[in-house]
Order: C-alpha cells, then structure tokens, then sequence
C-alpha cells in the first residue's frame, strides 16, 4: 500500500474520516448560525448552548425515559427548538430594532448561565452514552465504524435538504423576503412574526440535532459546547455570515483540512481554522460565499 509523504495509508484515511465527522458537525453548527443570521440578522452565541442541550436530551431521554438513540434524534431536537421559539418571543424579539450588540451579548448570556444550570446538576465529568450502531466495515485500507460513516451521510442530507429549502423552494422566497421587506410580505398575508420564530427554532434544532450526534461520540458534559462554538464561529466568517451553501462547503471543507494538519503538522492542528480565517478576511471581507451588506 502506498505511503503519502511518509504516512502510512492507515492513518492518512484515519484522520480523514476524523475530519469528515468534525465538519460534519462543524457544517450543521455553522448552517444553524447560517439560518439564523441570514433570516433574523441575530448573532446567536447561545449556539454551543444549545448544542450541549441537544446531547443532554438525549441521554436523559434514554436514561429517564428508556428511549433510544433513535427516537432521541427526533424528539430531542424538536424540544431544543421548542426552547428556542420560547427564547426568540420571550427575549429575541424585543431587540429587533437595537443593535447586533445587543441580540449577541443577550445570547453570551444566556449561554453562561444555560451552561453554568447544567453544571450544577450534572457536573463537570463527561457522562457516557452508548453507540447505537456498532461494529464497522474493514475496507482494507482502513476500519470504517458504522456510526461514524451514518454521521456524515446524514449530516450531509440535512444539510443539503436545509439549503434546498431555503433557495429553492416558495417559503425559502417568503423567508428571504422578509428579511429584505418585512412590510411587503406581511401585505401579502404571511404573518412575518410567526415565520421569524419558526425560522429561529428551527436554527437552534440543528443545534440540537447536532448535539444529538455527538453523544455517542464525545462524553455528554455541559461544557462540550463551549469548546466548540468559536470554532464554528471561524467557520461561518470563512463561508460568510448568512451564507447557506457557504456555511456547508466551508465546514466539511475546514473540518477535512483540520484532518490533514494533524497527520502532517499536528502543532497547528488548533490554529490551522483562524489562520484561514485570518487569510480570507483580508482578501475577501465578507467570506468566501458572503456579500457586502
């Protein structure tokens, strides 16, 4: 078998997978951020938040309640973005016609103490959940688990079925219409308020949706999500704030050259994603697939 640079083949595709599974949950994250931005023009720092609550519903909706992985990849996101829509009309919707600084340092704050809750009740230490699809397939180059490879197909489908949605069919037109003429649309009948915080829920399930995912793969810890928010963050600034196909290509993008720096240069493994950031900033400042507002 061949080598690349000295790199058995092994770990090569190894860490490839590696970085398939983290863009996969870096393109859902950042496509969720994606929505919300582009539709509501919020900065949602409760992001991480919220995916931590989508891995913790999970593993109480298994440990309480006996469900399975399963069910739990339905119901949990369903019950973060129910969060969301009570979050969106009970908080988000009175700072509308403030300043971005407002909606995020909102959010910052309601991502500490959403974290800091479930710090008290369940601790610092990860808590385990088990593997809904053991076992793998040896493709002779490398073992490929069963639940990593469902991961990024299915992370995959959303993503694209998200972005069909919202540019390709007549209520993705009503939902960016509403962002450009809120008044215009409202004349047509469509209750704008209403599509506004559906569209905040449904952000925040992809959150959920994703912390669902992670569970069997990482320990359920109420910190899981603050180790990750700022890199997706980079990764939303690299694709282009509200931008739906930006926030996909760039997250599997990001998440494969993540893979790659660590197998080739592991020490720049952490910055290798703010460095890129860096280097797309000064060339293009609104992002790879962003426009100038």
């Amino acid at each position: 078998m061949f080598e690349l640079l000295g790199v058995p083949p092994q770990a090569l595709f190894g860490q490839l997978l590696l970085g398939l599974i983290n863009g996969a949950f870096y393109a859902l994250l950042s496509l969720g951020l994606a929505v919300i931005f582009g539709m509501l023009n919020v900065i949602n720092f409760t992001h991480g938040a919220q995916y931590m609550m989508g891995a913790f519903a999970a593993w109480m909706l298994l440990q309480y309640a006996g469900l399975p992985f399963w069910v739990a990849l339905v119901v949990a996101p369903l019950i973060i973005g129910l969060t969301g829509i009570i979050v969106e009309r009970l908080l988000l919707s009175r700072l509308y016609h403030l300043d971005h600084l407002y909606g995020l340092l909102l959010t910052f704050g309601l991502a500490l103490i959403f974290e800091g809750l479930f710090r008290k009740q369940f601790g610092s230490s990860g808590l385990p959940y088990q593997n809904p699809l053991p076992g793998g397939v040896n493709l002779g180059f490398m073992f490929l688990p069963w639940y990593r490879g469902f991961i990024v197909m299915f992370s995959l489908v959303v993503c694209l079925g998200t972005w069909f949605l919202i540019e390709r069919t007549k209520l993705g037109a009503y939902l960016r219409a509403a962002t450009e003429n809120p008044q215009l649309v409202q004349a047509f009948g469509i209750n704008v308020p209403r599509m506004i915080t559906l569209t905040y829920g449904f952000g925040v399930a992809l959150a959920g949706l994703a912390g669902v995912l992670a569970a069997p793969i990482y320990s359920v810890t109420p910190v899981m999500g603050a180790n990750l928010i700022i890199v997706v963050f980079a990764v939303v600034v690299i694709g282009g704030m509200g931008s739906i196909l930006g926030s996909i290509v760039t997250g599997f993008g990001l998440g494969i050259v993540e893979g790659f720096t660590k197998v080739f240069y592991p020490e720049a493994s952490n910055t290798v994603i703010f460095i890129i950031m860096a280097i797309v900033l000064m060339i293009r400042p609104a992002g790879l697939f962003g426009t100038q507002r």
